[in-house]
């Protein structure tokens, strides 16, 4: 079988979301297909710059090409590489939302959730354009979706109306150098005692509501700190420090190198994420894996990967937020804190990329066999 693959999305150096979640699934097709228990014989990946370091390396059965131009890649110069192609490719892999357009060839994609169809509010509008119109017109093209939850999949399910066995659920997983590299020296210039949050300035991850909720803790001794990357519409998250009283006691830590992160997690007193929507909610599956207790939102797919570690909170309510956190810095070093951390280190074992890909490459080849029968 000859596969295409759109790597995009994998090829940038600071990978979050989409871009984590594609990175790690090539890196693990790669060694997967190099064992050659599969039926997929050669792979192309497209990008439209060179290689990152981080990237699968180049084998007789794995091939990148560089295309040009970057501006409208994925309209113009991704589709037109794929219909040139020869032999024809039997499948193409978009793990992304967006699939090439006009290419006669069977397609797989991966859709992480849906939140912009329920909270269009919460997106700059020319991101909300792309991702209502590209992505509905991708699910009309593609033969299969692959998506990272049990709730994503009925979410797509329901807004896509789509049968359920064109959707399969490949998790995300620990990052692969978070499984391998543990380290427990504590990061210089963090706080001696503080609360961690991780993910993408956003509206989304409720940040506002959180470092409301973190102003009415009574333990003034306790720093909250926000790892994450600007993303969008996030002036009103930068400003709330200040809004709230807590200017001194709240730190935006930007974007922190997988290096950095065990260490990050390990010395925390607690993890919280009251996002308003997840697909999966990776950083939960990280601050489990080290030690760390988790408290986030009772909604989406939070429940489903916190399992019985979790401690819930309403995302909606500040109150409900701080209760929760306030839970978590009382029983850290209790019987009942103990438990949800040692529960939280079984639930994130439970997570493999290896998994992950041996599902993408079941959909791929099932796909590849039924366009040839």
């Amino acid at each position: 079988m000859r596969l295409a693959i759109d790597g995009y999305e994998a090829n940038t150096a600071s990978r979050v979301g989409i871009g984590r979640y594609a990175s790690e699934v090539l890196s693990s097709m790669h060694a997967r297909i190099s064992k050659g228990n599969t039926g997929i014989d050669e792979v192309v990946v497209y990008l439209p710059t060179q290689p990152c370091s981080h990237m699968p390396a180049p084998a007789p059965f794995w091939k990148y090409e560089v295309l040009a131009p970057k501006q409208f890649w994925t309209f113009w110069a991704l589709p037109n590489a794929i219909r040139n192609a020869k032999p024809p490719y039997d499948v193409v892999f978009s793990p992304t939302h967006y699939i090439p357009r006009f290419v006669h060839r069977p397609k797989v994609m991966a859709i992480m959730d849906v939140s912009y169809l329920l909270y269009p509010m919460l997106f700059r509008p020319q991101d909300l354009h792309k991702l209502i119109s590209w992505t509905a017109y991708s699910v009309r093209h593609a033969a299969a979706i692959v998506t990272i939850s049990q709730f994503s999949k009925n979410a797509i399910i329901k807004a896509y109306s789509v049968a359920p066995s064109v959707v399969a659920v490949a998790y995300p997983a620990l990052p692969v150098v978070l499984g391998k590299t543990i380290m427990t020296k504590r990061i210089s210039g963090l706080p001696k005692k503080y609360i961690l949050s991780v993910g993408t300035l956003q509206p989304r991850k409720n940040y506002v509501r959180l470092i409301e909720a973190f102003a009415s803790l009574r333990d003034r001794d306790v720093v909250l700190c926000i790892a994450g990357k600007k993303g969008w519409l996030y002036e009103d998250i930068l400003a709330a420090p200040v809004k709230y009283g807590v200017s001194g006691r709240v730190r935006f830590l930007d974007f922190v190198k997988d290096a950095d992160l065990p260490a990050l997690y390990a010395h925390a007193e607690c993890f919280v994420l009251p996002s308003l929507y997840e697909g999966f909610g990776l950083p939960v599956l990280e601050a489990m894996a080290y030690g760390t207790q988790v408290v986030v939102s009772n909604v989406s797919s939070l429940p489903e990967i916190a399992g019985k570690a979790g401690i819930y909170v309403n995302p909606q309510d500040s109150k409900s937020i701080a209760d929760g956190i306030t839970e978590a810095l009382m029983q850290k070093d209790a019987p009942a804190g103990k438990k949800r951390i040692a529960l939280g280190k079984i639930r994130a074992q439970a997570f493999s990329w290896d998994t992950t890909a041996e599902k993408v490459i079941e959909v791929i080849e099932k796909i590849g066999k039924k366009d040839r029968t």
